[in-house]
């Protein structure tokens, strides 16, 4: 069997252009009105893509790929699905829990990330924080902690497409032209 495809960029990308989306209407950018456009990235693109991004780092053996792919692709569908569906009918309040329960999730995806790239650490720690402050956002009536959270997702998008770049134009020209930090052994 030949070398296997690395799914990383992908996954990145498509994480990172559905982030950026989002973030642009948390941060302030854009209304509500919007959100329509996020819901078709956040099932084809966010969702779809990353799912089969982690489906197809199971066989290179990357457990941390294969979680975080499906995972982060499967909030991308929930997140869809509440927003079109749910929304309306469900406080703010718990909707602040789910994502804490995201941000959970991303800290101690953020602590298994020390041990790989330092672009990668970068990724998840904007990605903790901006779950953590979009979640206080939604518990409490200053929408400050939104906007925060908004252009912390920015960030955290532009640091997912970094590292996407990185990984095909270093892989492309066989030496390091966008470094990502070293890897921890």
């Amino acid at each position: 069997m030949g070398k296997l495809a690395n799914p990383g960029p992908l996954g990145l990308a498509g994480f990172a252009a559905t982030t950026w989306m989002l973030s642009m209407v948390n941060a302030g950018w854009f209304s509500s009105d919007a959100l329509g456009m996020v819901l078709a990235l956040a099932f084809a693109y966010g969702g779809t893509i990353q799912m089969l991004a982690g489906i197809m780092e199971f066989p290179r053996g990357n457990t941390f790929g294969t979680i975080a792919f499906l995972s982060y692709g499967a909030f991308w569908w929930s997140f869809a699905l509440f927003v079109q569906f749910f929304a309306a009918k469900v406080p703010g309040t718990f909707v602040g829990w789910y994502l804490f329960i995201w941000g959970f999730f991303t800290f101690y995806m953020w602590i298994a990330s020390l041990r790989i790239s330092q672009a990668l650490q970068l990724v998840f720690l904007a990605l903790w924080l901006t779950f953590l402050f979009l979640a206080i956002g939604a518990w409490g009536s200053a929408s400050g902690f939104t906007v925060v959270g908004g252009y912390l997702g920015l960030i955290t998008a532009l640091l997912a497409f970094y590292l996407s770049a990185a990984e095909v134009i270093n892989e492309y020209h066989g030496r390091t032209v966008l470094p990502t930090g070293p890897r921890k052994a």
